[in-house]
């Protein structure tokens, strides 16, 4: 049996890789956005970039490239149910593992099993995509090519993530978005160069006919994307979310020191009124005058002032007089 991968010329592989692009792009900036934040705001951006990368990268770039597929003489039709399961797989396996790879680049034991773990789901949704076509063919696979695929899926998946944790800057996200696309569509057309088909009249009944299922694919995809698109333009950029995060720390910071401050004074208390020592004033010091001390039972008790030492003007006059006398 014939097949056709490329029936409309490069439009369809040039749509894919420019929807492939835009889907990992957009989850390069949501995962930039969830590795500086924690709790719910993180697990709400890797939901959004697990959407983008699974949904709009991976699983919309198979269903343009299959537009261009066809068989001589045959009509393939879709079975929707399978079709709406392995976007599911494709996201699912995104966000597992986003999950498991964590925010530090240095553990790369976690992003080689997150790379395992997304390469897998990310061939598994290509592999089911393409066991939806109903024709009137069996499917069969060439052991290297599917092997071979299968391993692009892995490295382009650990690669992804690897991206995520490390690319920082537009330029650099913007070239990160190409290679992620490149690999994604490399990844499809080695699975579809796998495909054998051996003619089957029986084959080929029921299912969804692609113009049937065109339609709402197209409204759905671009009603997400544009949301998405807009969503992360409006939101605050990483750094601006470390600068938010730093001041709420500072903050709280600021508030538990003076809580502690307080608390301290509470728990020391006034002091008493007996234990208080009045300072003197500056015209008391200066004339010398006898400083008032309270004693502990709370009485004022006044010292006497020291007496100062005679010098010889102070003497009386009848002691000098006598000396000039005596010839002292």
């Amino acid at each position: 049996m014939s097949m056709h991968h490329f029936s409309y010329g490069l439009l369809t592989p040039i749509l894919a890789y420019a929807a492939s692009y835009v889907g990992c792009l957009l989850g390069l900036m949501c995962a930039a956005r969830a590795r500086v934040l924690t709790g719910g705001g993180r697990r709400g951006w890797l939901l959004i970039a697990s959407v983008s990368l699974g949904g709009t990268g991976i699983w919309v770039m198979h269903f343009i490239a299959m537009l261009g597929f066809t068989l001589d003489d045959a009509t393939i039709r879709y079975n929707m149910p399978l079709t709406v399961v392995s976007a599911l797989v494709a996201i699912v396996a995104v966000g597992a593992g986003l999950a498991v790879v964590g925010s530090d680049a240095r553990k790369l034991y976690r992003i080689a099993l997150a790379g395992v773990l997304t390469g897998v789901g990310v061939a598994g949704m290509h592999y089911l995509g393409m066991a939806a076509m109903v024709m009137p063919a069996t499917m069969s696979f060439e052991p290297i090519l599917f092997t071979l695929s299968v391993l692009i899926a892995v490295v382009a998946a650990a690669v992804a993530l690897w991206f995520t944790l490390v690319i920082q800057g537009r330029v650099a996200t913007l070239a990160a978005a190409a290679v992620m696309g490149v690999a994604v569509c490399g990844m499809h057309y080695t699975g579809m160069a796998a495909m054998r088909l051996t003619p089957d009249p029986t084959g080929g009944i029921g299912g969804t006919s692609f113009t049937g299922l065109l339609p709402p694919v197209l409204l759905v995809v671009s009603v997400v994307t544009v949301v998405l698109l807009i969503f992360v333009a409006f939101s605050a950029s990483p750094a601006e979310l470390v600068e938010d995060a730093e001041f709420a720390a500072r903050m709280r910071r600021t508030a538990h020191e003076r809580q502690e401050r307080a608390n301290a004074q509470q728990d020391l208390g006034p002091r008493p009124h007996s234990e208080s020592v009045p300072a003197p004033s500056a015209g008391s010091l200066a004339a010398g005058a006898p400083q008032p001390v309270t004693s502990r039972s709370g009485q004022r008790t006044r010292l006497p002032s020291p007496t100062p030492s005679p010098t010889v003007h102070q003497q009386p006059i009848s002691r000098r007089l006598n000396r000039r006398g005596t010839g002292d």
